[in-house]
């Protein structure tokens, strides 16, 4: 029982992280711009396919430094002259811009590397075990995994509060009119801060490629929950989007190592359904079983109970 619950928060912890590094950026995005971008999880897509082709003729280290630059860079030309652009028809014709591109990037992906898993790999330099504890044995590439998301986190909550361009993009979040009288480009910070959201978007693909599975389908896997994790948190809380991001990464992964049922869990009630009926199948149906719809669950209870998400002030 320790051993389960040991590792499984470990693992929760890693993914919790791992959704934050994208529902950092998005939340970012959204509370300047506010634009909730469905491409969101294909710049997490192009890092990982990025850092592929990169470590394939230079190596992961280069790799885990360039792919994610370059998916900033690619983020701040779709904001300069495609968003920008379309941000005068107002949110609808945003939000559809997004959805398009995230269509245009998957299939671009699928005629460069195909459409099947590529072979990024684990570098061999992490390829190794990082300790033992009853019996099981932890990747010390997981390990790497977290310490990156860890410091991403702790450097994002610097640069924020700490810096003078942090606190410029504070002031534009909510006062856009006034940073502007005051001399900055408040453009160019929309522009700075949605390629600076890819660029993380794609430094948690860089790092979750080898390990996960690098396919043009990753990105339509993690955008639903990428978007759970944002309204559960609050809409533009990034407060919000770290809790949601560790409390879904926990839940789900508890989740899929608890193989209980109703039946079991009240064992001492004398039912007995019909077998082969609905209703049989929904009374041996297991926690593990249904964990890919708990974050969903969670979605529509929060929007009935609480709209503004857990740290969120508006509902727009």
């Amino acid at each position: 029982m320790l051993e389960l619950i040991l590792f499984s928060s470990l693992n929760g912890v890693l993914y919790g992280m791992l959704l934050f590094m994208m529902a950092g950026g998005l939340t970012l995005i959204f509370s300047m711009m506010g634009v909730l971008n469905f491409a969101h999880a294909s710049f997490y897509m192009l890092g990982a396919y990025f850092g592929f082709e990169i470590a394939r003729h230079l190596g992961f280290w280069p790799g885990l430094v360039l792919a994610p630059v370059i998916v900033g860079l690619v983020g701040a030309l779709v904001e300069r002259y495609g968003l920008r652009q379309v941000h005068k028809h107002g949110h609808v014709a945003e939000l559809l811009f997004t959805f398009g591109l995230a269509f245009v990037i998957e299939e671009l992906v699928q005629m460069i590397w195909g459409k099947l898993p590529v072979d990024y790999r684990v570098p061999e330099a992490l390829d190794f075990v990082a300790f033992t504890m009853f019996g099981t044995t932890y990747p010390a590439y997981k390990v790497f995994m977290l310490g990156i998301a860890i410091l991403m986190f702790l450097s994002l909550l610097w640069v924020l509060t700490k810096t003078r361009v942090g606190l410029i993009i504070q002031a534009s979040l909510s006062h856009p009119q006034m940073v502007a009288m005051l001399g900055h480009n408040v453009p160019r910070v929309f522009m700075m801060v949605f390629g600076g959201g890819c660029m993380l978007a794609g430094l948690a693909g860089v790092i979750a490629g080898p390990a996960l599975v690098t396919q043009p389908s990753m990105a339509a896997l993690l955008g639903p929950i990428l978007f759970v994790v944002v309204v559960l948190g609050g809409l533009g809380s990034l407060t919000g989007a770290f809790i949601a991001s560790l409390l879904i990464g926990l839940v789900q992964t508890f989740a899929v190592a608890v193989n209980l049922s109703l039946s079991d869990l009240l064992h001492f009630i004398s039912f007995d359904p019909n077998a082969g009926s609905v209703l049989a199948d929904l009374w041996r149906v297991t926690v593990a079983q249904i964990a890919p719809v708990i974050p969903y669950l969670l979605l529509i209870l929060i929007l009935i109970l609480r709209p503004t998400g857990l740290m969120g002030n508006r509902e727009s």
